[in-house]
């Protein structure tokens, strides 16, 4: 008797957990403005619940049946929706970093070097830089939470003994008129890129302009590591220009890309839950050795957190020194 009520109640499950994923699928990719999705989605939405009443009050199967065959169908308009480098993409975004490498010297084209007053006021300027993969002097992981529980944007910042440092960053790639959404980042929503900034543009954007809030840890590496992952990041973006992805929230987000180009570098680094729950992530990087374990997590993050020290700069400060010189004891 239990079996057989689970059995008929399990396809409702299905087609109503399938079916709010189609309605948000069809939300965030049916052609036309908003008025247009809203409609399609809600459509669909009320189709599924009238299946599903159907067959749940009549006690038959084909309404689901039914239901699972519009679902292929939805899937398959679903797979054509492919990603692309050609849109009207927000300024920030609008340029490709590219690099070429010929021995130990890399040259990075569309280096950003924004000069941001606020999120809609700013000075656009893109940069050629060259640097000597045997200078690289250490490596540094920036993670900056916006209030979204559980979740925070990673980015890596290279520097090298001439003191000058690079940020490489996978972001959403957003077009001109939209805002990111975490649940957008499920959909298809919004392409992949990788961004390399100065720090003074790309960490002061999140700070300064955003408001942000900033924890910086210094990564325990050696040089072929360092050397390793830098590459790893110039190979993704030169395949990005031939070869568009969407980011996906869980898949392939700041993190998990991060992760898929160290696993190159250390096959037996441990997959966990805290690539996706990206806040936890400090915790990671401690246990498996990432982390200067002299000392405690707790006083890593206290002095990693370079929020207040971002935004007490001024145009004309040095940046990437004022971020990790620690305040005087007593201010």
């Amino acid at each position: 008797m239990w079996v057989r009520s689970t059995l008929n109640v399990l396809p409702v499950v299905a087609a109503a957990l399938s079916g709010g994923w189609g309605a948000l699928a069809i939300w965030y990719q049916f052609p036309g403005e908003t008025a247009s999705r809203w409609i399609a989605s809600i459509v669909w939405a009320a189709f599924v619940v009238a299946l599903i009443v159907t067959a749940w009050v009549r006690r038959t199967g084909l309404p689901i049946g039914v239901y699972a065959l519009c679902f292929m169908m939805l899937l398959a308009w679903w797979s054509t929706i492919a990603p692309s480098n050609h849109r009207d993409w927000a300024d920030d975004v609008a340029r490709s970093m590219t690099g070429d490498i010929d021995g130990s010297r890399v040259t990075l084209h569309n280096v950003r070097d924004f000069n941001w007053r606020s999120e809609t006021d700013y000075d656009i300027r893109w940069e050629t830089r060259q640097y000597d993969l045997d200078r690289l002097s250490g490596v540094d992981v920036i993670l900056s939470s916006w209030g979204m529980p559980g979740i925070v944007h990673a980015l890596m910042s290279f520097g090298f003994d001439d003191g000058s440092r690079v940020v490489l960053s996978v972001e959403v790639r957003r077009q001109r008129d939209k805002d990111f959404s975490s649940i957008g980042g499920f959909f298809k929503h919004f392409e992949r890129t990788i961004v390399a900034a100065d720090e003074s543009d790309v960490i002061r954007l999140r700070t300064n302009v955003r408001g942000e809030t900033d924890h910086l840890y210094h990564l325990q590496m050696s040089k072929q590591a360092m050397r390793a992952l830098f590459v790893s990041y110039i190979r993704e973006a030169n395949e990005l220009t031939v070869k568009p992805a969407f980011y996906n929230t869980a898949t392939s987000n700041c993190v998990s890309i991060v992760y898929d180009m160290a696993k190159q570098i250390d096959p037996k680094l441990p997959y966990d839950y805290r690539l996706l729950l990206t806040a936890y992530l400090p915790s990671y990087l401690y246990q498996v050795g990432a982390l200067d374990k002299r000392y405690p997590l707790a006083v890593l993050t206290a002095q990693g957190d370079i929020t207040m020290r971002a935004r007490a700069t001024k145009p004309g400060d040095d940046f990437s020194r004022a971020i990790r010189t620690p305040p005087e004891p007593g201010l």
